[in-house]
């Protein structure tokens, strides 16, 4: 809560990103180290200092913009420079559900196999509670990735999001 720290849906988890409150112009550098956030529209979810820099704490949501940096070259919190990484080649995949209960999700796995290939579970635990994270689809770049995803809106499937696996 205190670090400057995002969520961040499709970006891998350790990049760094520049966000810029697009009212007042204010900046901020974050490291992306959660997924989220889920709900459809919104790109990013700050930590409250991070929030607090750039003036969204009040509002709570805000017009930004967000660059990647890409990941740290070095160690440290708050690296000098950073390596370019292709941010748009790897594993993606549609996140469609999550549940506490893993019957349930392994219901919507098997009712999504029917229809779309590599519907899977991933199991995350929160360390206070485990999730099962019904996914379906394989990608191997964001923008075959997006051209599905109307497909899957289209059949109902509308709070699903895209995520770097």
């Amino acid at each position: 809560m205190y670090a400057l720290t995002a969520a961040h849906k499709t970006l891998p988890l350790g990049t760094f990103v520049r966000v810029r409150n697009l009212e007042n112009n204010r900046l901020v550098e974050v490291r992306v180290n959660d997924r989220g956030p889920f709900v459809r529209g919104r790109i990013i979810d700050l930590s409250y200092t991070a929030a607090q820099k750039i003036g969204i704490v009040g509002p709570g949501t805000a017009r930004v913009e967000v660059t990647a940096l890409a990941t740290p070259a070095g160690s440290g919190a708050r690296p000098r420079s950073y390596k370019p990484v292709d941010l748009y080649s790897g594993n993606f995949t549609f996140q469609i559900g999550a549940f506490v209960n893993r019957e349930n999700a392994r219901r919507l796995t098997t009712k999504l196999s029917e229809q779309y290939k590599n519907a899977h579970i991933a199991v995350y635990d929160r360390g206070d509670q485990v999730f099962y994270r019904v996914r379906v689809g394989q990608f191997s770049t964001l923008k075959q990735a997006e051209a599905q995803e109307s497909i899957l809106i289209r059949d109902g499937y509308i709070d699903l999001f895209i995520v770097a696996e």
